[in-house]
């Protein structure tokens, strides 16, 4: 019965780790404070953690039993912010300083996400397919408030990286 129940919680773990995420929309069409984050079999969201104060430094997400805490690393300094969720942290900070258009994900595996036409942020790549292909456009041109992810990465890949990797578009894409 031990067994049993040890494969249960095994195969438990490993379909939390392996979720893909297929979009994220606004809560509401009139601010990009709030998300609602979509996956195969579930939502989750990603919000400012200070609403009322309307601080952009400090976000938190939550997708089924995994969350995480997003801030910008040095005050001041939008290049670079940090993820945390128990004892993983990912890192994000500009390729180029102070140029939002490509990014450095760090964590247990490293990702380059970048703007694939530059100056227009209505579609996101990673920049190589070793661990499979990520993608995020905008699902109308213009409109930063309803994305389409397209999430074939290896399951290794851990939801928080995936969040960074999302966290990192969204921000850089929508009006302040």
């Amino acid at each position: 019965m031990r067994k049993l129940l040890f494969y249960f919680f095994l195969l438990v773990s490993l379909q939390a780790q392996a979720q893909a995420l297929t979009g994220i929309s606004t809560k509401w069409s009139d601010s990009f404070r709030e998300w609602v984050i979509y996956t195969e079999d579930d939502e989750g969201e990603l919000r400012m953690r200070w609403l009322m104060d309307d601080d952009w430094t400090e976000w938190e997400y939550r997708i089924g039993d995994e969350s995480g805490t997003i801030k910008l690393k040095w005050p001041g300094d939008p290049n670079q912010w940090s993820l945390r969720s128990g004892s993983e942290v990912v890192s994000m900070r500009t390729r180029w300083n102070n140029d939002p258009r490509e990014w450095r994900i760090e964590a247990d595996k490293n990702f380059i996400i970048k703007s694939r036409y530059g100056n227009i942020r209505d579609e996101w790549q990673i920049e190589d397919d070793r661990y499979g292909n990520f993608e995020m456009i905008t699902s109308w041109e213009g409109d930063p408030r309803d994305w389409a992810i397209t999430d074939e990465l290896d399951e290794s890949v851990s939801i928080h990286t995936k969040m960074a990797l999302v966290f990192t578009v969204i921000f850089n894409s929508v009006p302040k």
